[in-house]
């Protein structure tokens, strides 16, 4: 389900990590609106699936696994399934998505070690539903993951009912 956010939205998910630690009540003081309002927002984001956690983001590198990595799979066809349940079944991939192009997954893996990664990737290879792998080493991140730009890409409406997004509140 898609949702149109308006400005007051935008503001508020950029607030959170800017404010991770602080509660409600701050969150509404900092963005001018009442606790109320900023309640009732975030159970909406919750519910339609905007917001999907307020977890912390770790750093995996200072965690003690500094060697990730983005491998592509090739799997059997129609063994999605199958694979996302073996991908799932091992911690050290991250995160993995089903693409187009010459490959059908992209996953991207840490390790603490070289040995370690290179025992996941023969868990990979040994899988009768992987027929090929290949990885690309991460060096550096250039850009983090991010949202808030794309975000705050695009002007937003203003919510009627929020005194400081009203056009004559100065803001």
């Amino acid at each position: 389900m898609t949702v149109q956010l308006d400005a007051l939205d935008v503001d508020l998910i950029t607030a959170l990590p800017a404010h991770s630690r602080v509660g409600i009540l701050e969150l509404s003081r900092t963005l001018r609106v009442a606790r109320g309002t900023v309640t009732a927002r975030l159970n909406r984001l919750e519910e339609v699936g905007v917001i999907t956690g307020f977890g912390p983001v770790v750093d995996v590198a200072a965690a003690g696994y500094e060697l990730q990595a983005f491998v592509t799979l090739e799997i059997a066809q129609g063994a999605l399934d199958d694979v996302a349940a073996e991908l799932s079944a091992q911690p050290n991939v991250l995160e993995a998505y089903a693409t187009t192009g010459s490959s059908d997954l992209l996953c991207r893996i840490a390790s603490a070690s070289y040995e370690d990664f290179q025992q996941v990737l023969l868990m990979l290879n040994r899988s009768p539903t992987i027929s090929r792998s290949t990885s690309v080493v991460i060096l550096s991140v250039v850009v983090p993951p991010r949202t808030v730009p794309l975000l705050e890409r695009s002007p937003r409406s203003r919510p009627k009912r929020a005194p400081a997004y009203r056009p004559d509140s100065g803001t």
